[in-house]
């Protein structure tokens, strides 16, 4: 496959049309739709429909498109980048992270990097869906507790646990006689949670607790359940990440931790791109991030 005509297609799909890429490109427009017919030929496909007024990209076209347009950027960021005999960050740098870790961690590094390097446009998307790094058209993801995926690599960054966490003014249930199920206890909780969950609890003396969470309010985010437990509503799971200076404050009271694995939080990068230097760069600041 030519590359320059895969560029152009490139060009042509990006900016909807062969005049308004010759204007971007600076380039005739007898060149484009040249090289665009070659790369049709050499692939035995039509990838481009042209009509009298619009153009509109095959199903072939734009499969080619999504799965290319981040490749040919990546190739040209080397050439730059070897050119000028350094690897200097730059382009745009587009993040995904879980909206716990992009409010408690990513905002002060997001402001050091964009400091240390200028010439990248730095976005971070906070969401907790499970992107796709291309389909998405994001460069770097960071996730919790991610499955092995054979299409992504990175690092782990970051190790957490959860901690069942209350206001001051609650008490931690003591056991009766009828609790064989658990005990009760106020609760706030995630939207997600199911009935009937229970939280196995380790203390800090070694020791352990079953408790049965009622449910008082359920919330879609972390972010609003440790506002209602910190309001005195009720006990809850929670990050440590997200809750450790509410305890050390006061604010919140630490009951012990859920008991399970610990949490680890990946910064990771499809297998198939190169590992550009805006990347490379962002990974090592994560790396700095102190660990427990």
């Amino acid at each position: 496959m030519d590359l320059t005509s895969l560029s152009d297609f490139n060009a042509v799909a990006l900016y909807g049309g062969f005049g308004p890429a010759s204007r971007a490109l600076d380039r005739p427009k007898a060149t484009l739709s040249r090289r665009v017919a070659e790369l049709e030929e050499s692939l035995g496909v039509r990838l481009i429909e042209r009509g009298s007024r619009t153009l509109r990209l095959t199903e072939e076209g734009r499969v080619l498109h999504e799965r290319t347009q981040g490749l040919m950027a990546e190739i040209q960021e080397a050439g730059t980048a070897i050119a000028s005999r350094g690897p200097i960050p730059r382009g745009r740098l587009r993040i995904s992270a879980p909206v716990v870790f992009a409010h408690v961690v990513l905002g002060k590094i997001a402001a050091r990097f964009a400091l240390a390097y200028p010439q990248v446009e730095l976005e971070v998307i906070a969401e907790d869906r499970i992107v796709d790094p291309v389909e998405d058209g994001y460069d770097l993801v960071i996730r919790i507790d991610p499955p092995q995926d054979e299409q992504l690599v990175g690092r782990r960054i970051l190790g957490d646990e959860r901690l069942i966490v209350a206001a001051p003014t609650m008490s931690i249930p003591m056991a009766s006689g009828s609790d064989a199920d658990g005990l009760p206890v106020p609760a706030v909780v995630r939207a997600a949670t199911p009935s009937g969950a229970i939280w196995n609890m380790q203390t800090a003396d070694g020791g352990s607790r079953v408790l049965r969470p009622i449910p008082v309010l359920r919330f879609s985010s972390l972010m609003m359940v440790r506002d209602a437990v910190l309001q005195g509503v009720g006990a809850a799971v929670l990050p440590k990440l997200l809750v450790e200076h509410d305890v050390s404050a006061g604010r919140l009271v630490c009951w012990g931790t859920a008991a399970g694995a610990p949490v680890e939080i990946w910064a990771l990068y499809h297998s198939r791109r190169l590992l550009s230097a805006k990347v490379r760069e962002f990974m090592n600041m994560l790396q700095d991030l102190p660990r427990p």
